[in-house]
């Protein structure tokens, strides 16, 4: 008799995923793009084939925002701008800003008083509401 083993490849949960991304994306670096002296291949016309290497199809190199931190590697986050602010309004890019808005002081997360509020502080005020049941 045979035996016959089956193999095959597995996602991980999305809880470690997500996971995974979030600490990239807390420890992603801003860099600045700029082109190397690398030479462009040189045309020929015979059959052959003029395929460039994956690693050199790209002639660029990231070098980080600050000259004090390190070279991004290659699965590290990067980006080129900062996000603009979201505190303040801004009517050209679609931002209404956080101003007058109700936010939950007992709360970490994003309705959060300390986040929404952008360290400029918010008043509280409390609501007695009386209502019917049954």
């Amino acid at each position: 008799s045979c035996t016959v083993k089956t193999c095959w490849m597995r996602l991980p949960s999305f809880r470690s995923v997500g996971d995974a991304l979030k600490d990239r994306f807390d420890g992603a670096s801003r860099v600045l793009m700029g082109n190397t002296d690398l030479q462009a291949p040189t045309q020929r016309n015979d059959a052959t084939s003029h395929r460039v290497p994956r690693r050199d199809r790209y002639r660029f190199q990231l070098r980080p925002y600050n000259p004090d931190h390190k070279a991004p590697g290659t699965k590290d986050l990067v980006y080129l701008e900062s996000s603009p602010g979201f505190c303040e309004k801004n009517p050209r890019l679609g931002i209404p800003g956080t101003h007058g808005r109700a936010c939950n002081d007992t709360s970490i997360g994003v309705d959060g008083c300390d986040l929404m509020c952008c360290g400029r502080g918010y008043k509280t005020e409390t609501k007695f509401v009386v209502e019917r049941c049954n």
